[in-house]
């Protein structure tokens, strides 16, 4: 009786310490935009930054690609999106590129008994019946064959990209045409709506992809001339008032989890999917669609009450693509071979037990089909027109100084280690797989041409 007992109150401690997990997504936030990662920033980021005292924050985190659709494929399945020749962006009526067949993050955890929703911009294609209304808007009662909910999402609010942002879309089907002002108070709303419904002993993972900073920039009248803050690069007077829509967004997500005496229990990841769109800040070079660092090195703050320190900062180079098998980590998960092929957990340097995680190196994309390896401080470029260009970014974090015509011993062996993780379809230990396509070192003859993405089944 007393074993009995035992293992009854070990299960239900164990159910209580599953962490909730919420991951707040950015679209086209610079490196250099937050306060807690530029302080001379004219942009406001308060909660961004409160967040960053409150937990850890990355300085050489990197999204998967610097455009959209590919870094969010890397982000939910662990897996380089070069790998299924996913360079450039989807559009209203492309297809689903993520089959159903592949486990995301979001099925990982529900097969674990989380509850998962996704709130908020897709932009990883659809399946609609037939090809209703046009790019841009979309008829209220039009059906989804195939949405957010076959890859793992219990419950999807949201809309395709940012184009459409007008079509909003719940669960399979379209529910409201709104103006595109009104689209991001409706997808925080229902992200609150969605927290305030959560039960203390029922696990949970939101996703919540937002619009800002990206175009359309459509700060809500609330907003508008309430931040004080201006556009140092293009001047956008309502660009500041957008940045902080969104941040304001963010801090409505921690009240929420706050209110509902969840946030002790609960990991909040916030990160951006690339670059700002033509907005370079120094020290970095370039902005979005740039395999330069402008293009890829993001903001990345997390905060798990007594599991991360408050006020941490880690040098750690980690991948977005690194959340699926840093959650089944947390979870005691194991990956099998054909799920998060270059994802890395990095569980151990969010609690502080190691200061690296175990990630052997970093490759990086952009949408003319530039790719590059980093491992350490090196990063060699493999440019689409086959040119090649080397950066120790220890000592020129700036990418001012090509070192590869005086060092081709290093080229030779980054092109080497680049060329067996391509060819061995993972950068993690375990059996080798394969691409769905091919990927070339080698110069490319269509520049920067994208393939007509497959319908996945």
């Amino acid at each position: 009786m007393k074993t009995l007992l035992f293992l009854l109150s070990t299960s239900i401690l164990l159910a209580v310490e599953k962490p909730n997990l919420v991951f707040v997504l950015f679209d086209d936030m610079g490196y250099g935009e937050p306060g807690c990662y530029r302080s001379e920033s004219k942009l406001k980021t308060p909660n961004l930054d409160r967040l960053a005292k409150e937990g850890m924050r990355f300085t050489d985190a990197h999204s998967a690609a610097s455009v959209c659709t590919p870094t969010r494929y890397g982000l939910l399945t662990g897996r380089y999106p070069s790998r299924i020749g996913q360079y450039g962006v989807l559009t209203t009526f492309n297809p689903p590129i993520i089959p159903k067949t592949r486990l995301t993050v979001a099925s990982l955890l529900k097969q674990n008994g989380y509850q998962t929703a996704c709130i908020g911009k897709w932009h990883l294609g659809m399946e609609w019946e037939g090809k209703p209304g046009n790019e841009k808007n979309i008829p209220i009662g039009t059906k989804l064959i195939s949405s957010p909910n076959a890859v793992g999402f219990d419950y999807f609010f949201g809309f395709t990209h940012a184009r459409n942002i007008e079509t909003i879309i719940e669960q399979d089907r379209v529910v409201e045409n709104v103006k595109d002002v009104d689209n991001q108070p409706r997808m925080i709303a229902k992200a609150v709506e969605w927290i305030q419904k959560r039960e203390a002993d029922k696990p949970f993972f939101l996703y919540f992809p937002m619009c800002p900073p990206h175009t359309p920039v459509v700060p809500a009248p609330e907003f508008v001339g309430k931040s004080g803050a201006a556009d140092e690069v293009k001047k956008d007077p309502k660009y500041g008032d957008w940045v902080y829509q969104g941040d304001h967004m963010l801090g409505q997500l921690l009240d929420a989890l706050e209110k509902k005496g969840l946030a002790k229990n609960t990991l909040v990841i916030v990160s951006a999917d690339n670059g700002a769109s033509g907005r370079p800040y120094i020290p970095l070079r370039a902005s979005k669609s740039s395999i330069y660092e402008g293009g890829h090195r993001v903001p990345y703050v997390a905060r798990w009450p007594n599991k991360i320190k408050p006020g941490s900062v880690s040098d750690a180079p980690i991948s977005l693509n690194d959340l699926i098998a840093t959650c089944a980590d947390i979870i005691g998960a194991k990956l099998p071979d054909n799920a998060g092929e270059d994802s890395v957990s990095i569980l151990p340097v969010l609690n502080g037990t190691a200061k690296e995680s175990a990630r052997q190196a970093t490759i990086h994309q952009a949408p003319n089909r530039d790719l590059a390896i980093r491992q350490g401080p090196w990063k060699l470029i493999f440019f689409a027109n086959g040119n090649r260009e080397l950066y120790n970014l220890q000592s020129d974090l700036s990418e001012t100084k090509d070192l590869a015509p005086t060092n081709q011993d290093k080229v030779k062996q980054l092109t080497t280690l680049m060329q067996e993780l391509i060819d061995n379809g993972r950068t993690t230990p375990g059996h080798p797989q394969k691409n769905d396509t091919q990927v070339s070192l080698q110069k490319n003859a269509t520049g920067a041409k994208n393939k007509k993405p497959k319908k996945q089944k």
